[in-house]
């Protein structure tokens, strides 16, 4: 019946890391001892201080609509939570609250884009990225870059992408799949190209932006020259462990922001009230709360690169942030294991799954085919076992 459904619907892929993990959840119904690398999910529990938070709310009566753009209050803790961790200054009229960092990138994409407008990604990106710019009816221009290059664009290949039809750019640092940040001079670099081209938009995703291992974190918008032409999207999900109480949030030009609330108006209307509430008392905490989460990632970070670089044909870089590993496994292209032949990423990923019981993510979802995408985003002992059986498949 797909020729009754729209085109709209048709042309849109599924997401390749819920599918994954839809897979992987399949195969453990079916009794086999799946272990998860293939989503970007805290493993944590949420922490405490949040969910009484969250307990206070519901006591207080918290149970009607919230405003669309969010509670006054939580919007003024964003533009204080933006202004101590990013020297940006918002007003609370240029911040609309989502369900989630997902929705905000999506408003933003459909307030923004008319078919045909282009749209860089810089790759590796986030499969959601092209899928949106798709459902707008835009077109995705994918700059790609490469484990030697630690993931990242020049300004040379900024300048060569961009056409009279480029009407945004999506920069995400630290960034999903690869763990890279973009430095304040590398940044700077690429605004010095953006700036010949005043009819270009920015979108710089910053979910990550306190999972980093020692390394500055900038912002795009801080940028003088960028900063009425950059929206700046962030959520709680990854860091406070609160990805299932859907909370994302933007800070741009007041004009886009009234654009995201009339969209988000007719689709969802407010976030929910409570994950609202609970979202105040998570920013408003200094950064070091969750700081014991952080150095675990660190650690699982430092674990996972030493056993994959002991498995010949993993090359593997050293990124800096989020909770990720992105190797090139292009050694195994073209070679047949255990009687099957890997002709791509997409093949390697599903040897993993069928013959170490591994789910991980094809790079080929995120604009970078030799690559695969692991979460480390679980136990140091889940980590060590699936590295383990990933070792024997291979040998």
């Amino acid at each position: 019946m797909n020729d009754q459904l729209s085109n709209r619907i048709n042309s849109l892929p599924v997401s390749a890391t819920l599918a994954m993990a839809a897979k992987a959840r399949e195969l453990k119904e079916q009794g086999k001892d799946i272990i998860g690398l293939s989503l970007g999910e805290p493993d944590f529990n949420t922490p405490e201080f949040i969910k009484d938070a969250a307990i206070q709310a519901v006591k207080d009566n918290y149970n009607s609509y919230s405003p669309v753009d969010g509670y006054a209050d939580l919007k003024v803790a964003i533009c204080n939570k933006f202004k101590r961790d990013n020297n940006l200054t918002y007003k609370p009229s240029q911040v609309v609250v989502s369900t989630g960092a997902k929705q905000s990138i999506a408003n933003i994409v459909m307030v923004l884009l008319n078919p045909g407008d282009e749209v860089l990604l810089p790759a590796p990106y986030w499969v959601s990225y092209s899928a949106l710019a798709t459902l707008a009816e835009a077109k995705f221009v994918e700059i790609p870059s490469s484990i030697d290059t630690n993931f990242k664009i020049t300004p040379e290949q900024l300048e060569a992408a961009i056409t009279p039809k480029t009407k945004m750019i999506f920069f995400n640092s630290p960034n999903n799949p690869s763990g890279t940040i973009y430095t304040e001079a590398e940044y700077r670099a690429l605004a010095k190209v953006l700036e010949k081209h005043p009819n270009i938009y920015i979108l710089s995703d910053e979910i990550y932006e306190h999972i980093n291992y020692g390394e500055e974190i900038f912002s795009f918008a801080a940028i003088e020259s960028m900063y009425d032409r950059t929206i700046t999207v962030n959520g709680v999900a990854k860091a406070f462990a609160m990805t299932g109480w859907r909370i994302g949030y933007i800070g741009g030009p007041e004009w886009i922001a009234k654009a995201c609330n009339k969209m988000q108006g007719q689709i969802t209307s407010g976030a929910n009230c409570i994950a609202q509430r609970a979202t105040i008392a998570a920013l408003e905490a200094p950064v070091s709360k969750i700081q014991y989460m952080v150095d675990e990632f660190h650690k699982r970070r430092d674990i996972i690169l030493e056993l994959l670089r002991a498995i010949d044909g993993f090359n593997v870089n050293t990124p800096t942030g989020a909770f990720y590993v992105f190797p090139d496994v292009s050694a195994f292209f073209g070679k047949e294991l255990k009687g099957v032949k890997i002709n791509n990423a997409s093949d390697f990923a599903l040897f993993i799954l069928e013959y170490a019981n591994v789910a991980t993510v094809t790079g080929e979802a995120f604009g970078a085919p030799d690559c695969i995408r692991m979460s480390y985003a679980a136990s140091e002992a889940q980590i060590r076992e699936a590295i383990s059986r990933i070792k024997d498949a291979l040998s």
